[in-house]
């Protein structure tokens, strides 16, 4: 078994931590941030996480995440209950009418949610009990320890060096630093090789804020989470506790919007939009609206030339990739991610080189799909917004066409709604879903048809009066 040091205690830090410690390696996790992880009861109101900057934004933790917990690590399915995460499903929720009635399948749906700060708290209660796994918290990494190098000019990491000056050896480095990681950096004071880097502002903002219900229901869904409206869009995200989140998505271009950080005018935008208006009606968890800008959009690719640029280091989820975080994707990506590292540790080449070639591999197999798509997807909608803004014809792109017509069809007919489902979910990737030549003709048939219809919702013109008045 190997001694392995990950970098990043988040969610999906944690999560692979102990995925790794459960396989028998002795994990040791480096936290940043030195505030330790409160009771879930009391997470949101004292915890503060510097180091994650989405930290009080809305978060949904898709089924796809519950998946792979129940199936290696049910613990954390079970603190996530236990600190009354929600358990959805919107197959079981929605009219019969629309899903043709519950199907035994459509189990694979339930999703089991709750606001970052509960659920990551619930997550470091459990990681707290795992044998072979060390978590420190408030110590920072100032850079990595080389040995002998794997080949010419490949520098093979053997630890780490914290801010302190404390070397610690390891036989793996894993990188879950998350949006701020700054892998590269080491890597070239090492003498590594940059690694290819694609790296862009996402263009979108969000504005949102919490509510809890007197009762500890939630707000009936009349549309899917995420709805467009021209120029901008609603995420509406149920959590724990009688809690939800509302937010509102627009691009950086978009001046008029940036008004949406004023809480009476962020309150008029949403109750302008019918359909989900009445997530307001529960009392406010924050008094601001949160807002985050300047997203990254961005990927590393650690294998140039078909050469590894150092060994013995590996960069899993936000660390090799982030994107825009549209309604919860990133952790259940990540978490795909780490799975994909823990079963290739299972049967690791000993060679360092054809170590790090195969876990390239094991990256485009298992998340560079789901990245692809979610890129897709959010170019395809900023690109869309940005025509509306500058009042021009929007030429879509193929594979946004494709995920476009998958979202209309879906209140179509239940086996539409389903497949527009299994790739919301991160269950299957659009691919995946499509390839049944007669389900996709139908898909594409149907959402054609229905991508003309537009939700209720204030027009361009009808949004600058609101944000006027």
């Amino acid at each position: 078994m190997a001694r392995i040091v990950t970098i990043g205690g988040g969610v999906v830090g944690l999560c692979a931590a102990m995925l790794l410690a459960r396989d028998g390696h002795d994990v040791t996790v480096f936290e940043r941030d030195p505030a330790p992880a409160p009771d879930p009861d009391n997470a949101w109101d004292t915890w503060e996480r510097r180091g994650v900057n989405q930290f009080r934004l809305l978060h949904f933790f898709q089924p796809r995440f519950r998946q792979i917990m129940d199936d290696n690590l049910p613990e954390v399915t079970q603190a996530f209950d236990a600190a009354g995460a929600l358990r959805f499903n919107p197959l079981r929720d929605l009219p019969a009418e629309i899903t043709g009635g519950f199907r035994d399948e459509d189990a694979r749906f339930d999703a089991v949610t709750a606001r970052r700060p509960v659920a990551e708290s619930a997550v470091a209660r459990v990681a707290a009990t795992i044998d072979q796994l060390e978590i420190r918290r408030g110590v920072a990494i100032a850079g990595l320890l080389t040995g002998e190098p794997s080949a010419s000019g490949v520098p093979h990491i053997i630890g780490v060096r914290t801010e302190s000056g404390e070397d610690v050896h390891a036989d793996l480095v894993v990188d879950l630093g998350g949006r701020r990681s700054v892998l590269p950096k080491w890597l070239a004071e090492v003498g590594a090789r940059a690694p290819i880097e694609e790296v862009a502002d996402c263009g979108f903002v969000y504005y949102g804020r919490h509510f809890r219900s007197p009762d500890g229901s939630s707000p009936f869904m009349m549309g899917p989470p995420l709805q467009d409206y021209g120029t901008f869009s609603t995420l509406t995200l149920p959590a724990d506790n009688g809690t939800w989140g509302v937010g509102i998505v627009t691009s950086a271009r978009d001046t008029v919007l940036r008004a949406c950080k004023d809480a009476d005018v962020y309150t008029r935008i949403v109750k302008s939009c019918p359909l989900v208006a009445h997530w307001l009606d529960g009392e406010p968890l924050d008094e601001k609206v949160a807002t985050m800008a300047k997203i990254e959009d961005r990927h590393r690719t650690f294998v140039v030339d078909g050469q590894p640029v150092a060994t013995g280091v590996a960069a899993v989820a936000d660390a090799w990739a982030c994107t825009n975080p549209s309604v919860g994707r990133g952790i259940s990506i990540g978490m795909v991610h780490a799975v994909a590292l823990r079963d290739l540790m299972r049967d690791a080449p000993s060679d360092p080189i054809a170590f790090q070639l195969a876990w390239h591999e094991a990256t485009l197999a298992s998340a560079e799909p789901w990245y692809r798509t979610t890129m897709t997807f959010d170019e395809g909608r900023l690109a869309e917004i940005d025509a509306l803004l500058d009042g021009r014809e929007f030429e879509a792109t193929p594979e946004y066409q494709e995920l476009k017509a998958m979202l209309a069809a879906a209140g179509t007919h239940p086996d539409h709604l389903r497949a527009f489902l299994r790739v919301a979910n991160v269950i299957d990737t659009p691919d995946e879903v499509l390839s049944d030549p007669e389900l996709r003709a139908r898909i594409m048939e149907a959402g054609s048809a229905a991508s003309g219809a537009q939700l209720p919702g204030p027009s361009r013109d009808e949004v600058l009066a609101i944000v006027g008045s």
